[in-house]
């Protein structure tokens, strides 16, 4: 869609919700960010899932990206608190394998691939260079972590430092406490590109628009028919 056609189709749109529901819109995308997207590899336990999506949320990441080789992707609406209706999530369907299909498309779009698990050349989470670019963070099944495929194609390993006799946290723990302290580290940056831009910031609010207004999608179409017709 057309950035001219965006902006007049949130402005559209904006005029069915409160004054005080589109600042809160505003306010809140200030502080989303495409410097970090997450990867979440056949999740098959929906509180973990649906717990990452939340964090997700919190955190101010915007992009998810769901890998479903063997695992459905469920969320559990409980957990989630409404998340996923402000996330944009990407699903695979096109490939056989999906991980390689989902990686590909993020390497195209300046990704670094960065898998969360002990590997022989990973960086314990302090020590993660942020700086470099931006980057995918991916998590994979709960008992078997990340697939080969993932290990291939990674270009960094990362893990949390441990300190007790358990091997790792619960992925939904680990999402928290990585994408916590990482975002974190952005907003108190000054030299790195972590916000999004106005055009960027225009097609996520159009999108919780069409979430939050009744018979969003009727209004739309009247509205584009209308402004076909005038063009």
């Amino acid at each position: 869609m057309e950035q001219e056609l965006v902006y007049q189709l949130f402005n559209c749109l904006s005029s069915a919700v409160t004054e005080e529901r589109l600042a809160l819109f505003n306010r809140i995308v200030e502080n989303r960010t495409n410097y970090i997207t997450v990867v979440l590899e056949d999740i098959f336990q929906a509180q973990n899932a649906s717990a990452v999506l939340r964090t997700c949320d919190c955190t101010g990441i915007q992009n998810v990206h769901v890998i479903e080789n063997r695992n459905k992707f469920q969320v559990d609406t409980e957990v989630a608190m409404g998340a996923s209706k402000w996330l944009t999530l990407h699903t695979y369907e096109k490939s056989e394998n999906k991980s390689r299909e989902a990686l590909q498309r993020l390497k195209k779009e300046g990704y670094r691939i960065v898998a969360t698990t002990p590997h022989i050349n990973d960086v314990e989470l302090p020590g993660f260079d942020y700086s470099k670019g931006k980057f995918a963070l991916v998590f994979g099944s709960e008992l078997p972590g990340v697939t080969e495929t993932i290990l291939q194609e990674a270009d960094e390993f990362l893990k949390i430092p441990m300190f007790g006799f358990t091997e790792s946290y619960n992925i939904s723990v680990s999402a928290a406490i990585i994408l916590y302290y990482l975002t974190e580290k952005l907003r108190n940056s000054e030299n790195i590109p972590w916000k999004l831009t106005d055009f960027e910031k225009t097609t996520i609010k159009l999108q919780w628009l069409r979430n939050s207004v009744k018979s969003s999608s009727l209004i739309e179409k009247r509205f584009l028919e209308e402004y076909h017709r005038k063009s």
